[in-house]
């Protein structure tokens, strides 16, 4: 038997080995992104970044880190030896030594950087979820009867709320559902607050308050049982804490915050004062409106009447035309009818005037002797023997002379 007949077909190279490794490290899902506290034992700047240690405070275990020279800018704080450390990085395997190390993405201080951790972690969990997405805002009544307060029964914030909600909206129904805002048992406390409010059923909003204080004293508003609770209020929430640093996870899930609980107690109410001002000057505004309404009304007004005068006026002229037109047609009538008189008359006058024309009595064989100076001979013994005379008869003269008659002729 030789000795290679002793080796498996299952050998590994130290590369296949080294390989199976860092597969084994870099694709589990708790070593891609991982969080380690440690203390920093040393530390070596390089011109591809920034090499040190992270050990246990007792000794018992350490680990190699690398901050990439890309990625130093953005550390929260840079490692220094003796300091105390949470590290965010990745498990990483450097085959040429056989070594593995914590590749780091950020570096912050342990101790109260713990606890920024923990809110960070929290706020983007809660974030992930929703819960501080502006469509779950909800707004708050304009004129609340009835407002639920939850704080301390100690606390100045209750009696700077009191004052404040008397101040501006007197007679308004303050339900108050007492807490503890401050300690290991206030997140317990505020949840047990809210959920009376719920469970009353006649509140329309929701102040959440305390006074200023420590980062430590304000704890419980960033607690996810506090932070679910008011997400999950049946009524609008608004919170009123005290402070000047950035908001809190209550402050962030809340339908609105502020940074008093004088504030929240103004803004959750508005003031009596301040409405009455705005209903004279809805008033004035009102008044003014009217008075214009009524003006340009008037003015409208006014145009109609003169419209109607001159409607009025075209209407008499009408009437006076068709008067006229009447006058007119009887005038024309009578003038007829006088005409049809005068006609008749004159027709009379014409055959009366026929009947004593001369030249008529001649047509019916008459004849008139005239002489030569036209004088008419109305008698024989008028006349002188060799007289010329002219006969005129019916049609034509005739002349001749006279001559006395013979006995027994005539003229």
């Amino acid at each position: 038997m030789t000795f290679n007949s002793l080796i498996p077909d299952t050998a590994l190279s130290v590369a296949g080995l080294t390989d199976y490794i860092r597969l084994l490290l870099e694709q589990d899902n708790q070593l891609r992104q991982v969080w380690v506290t440690g203390e920093v034992s040393s530390a070596n700047n390089h011109r591809s970044g920034l090499f040190f240690t992270l050990q246990d405070p007792e000794g018992t275990a350490g680990i190699k880190c690398v901050v990439w020279k890309s990625q130093i800018p953005k550390l929260a704080q840079m490692p220094i030896a003796g300091e105390q450390l949470i590290i965010l990085g990745s498990i990483r395997v450097y085959p040429q030594r056989g070594e593995y190390q914590l590749s780091v993405w950020q570096a912050i201080p342990a101790g109260a950087g713990l606890q920024a951790l923990r809110y960070q972690q929290l706020k983007s969990r809660l974030l992930a979820e929703g819960l501080f997405d502006a469509e779950r805002k909800r707004a708050l009544p304009l004129h609340p009867q009835t407002i639920a307060v939850v704080t301390s029964p100690t606390a100045a914030a209750w009696g700077d709320i009191q004052k404040t909600l008397k101040q501006r909206y007197p007679g308004l129904h303050v339900l108050f559902s007492p807490a503890t805002v401050q300690g290991e048992q206030a997140p317990d406390s505020i949840v047990k607050a809210i959920n009376r409010v719920n469970r009353d059923g006649r509140a329309e909003v929701l102040i959440l308050s305390r006074g200023g204080g420590a980062v430590e004293e304000l704890a419980c508003f960033n607690d996810e049982r506090v932070v679910r609770a008011v997400a999950s209020c049946s009524i609008p929430v608004i919170t009123g804490i005290g402070h000047e640093r950035d908001e809190s996870l209550v402050d962030l899930v809340a339908d609105a915050c502020v940074h008093t609980p004088t504030a929240a107690a103004e803004t959750v109410v508005p003031s009596l004062a301040d409405l009455y001002v705005q209903h004279r000057q809805r008033i004035v505004a009102l008044a003014e409106a009217v008075g214009e309404c009524a003006e340009t009304a008037e003015n409208k007004l006014q145009s109609l009447r003169h419209g109607l005068r001159r409607l009025g006026l075209d209407r008499q002229v009408q009437q006076e035309m068709q008067r006229l037109s009447w006058k007119r047609q009887q005038l024309i009538q009578v003038t007829m009818g006088r005409s049809h008189q005068a006609q008749q008359r004159l027709e009379l006058l014409r055959e009366k005037l026929a009947s004593l024309d001369p030249k008529a009595v001649l047509k019916r064989g008459y004849a008139v002797v005239r002489r030569e100076n036209g004088d008419i001979v109305r008698s024989v013994s008028e006349l002188a023997v060799g007289e010329d005379l002219l006969i005129q008869l019916g049609q034509g003269e005739v002349k001749l002379t006279y001559s006395p008659p013979q006995k027994g002729q005539g003229f």
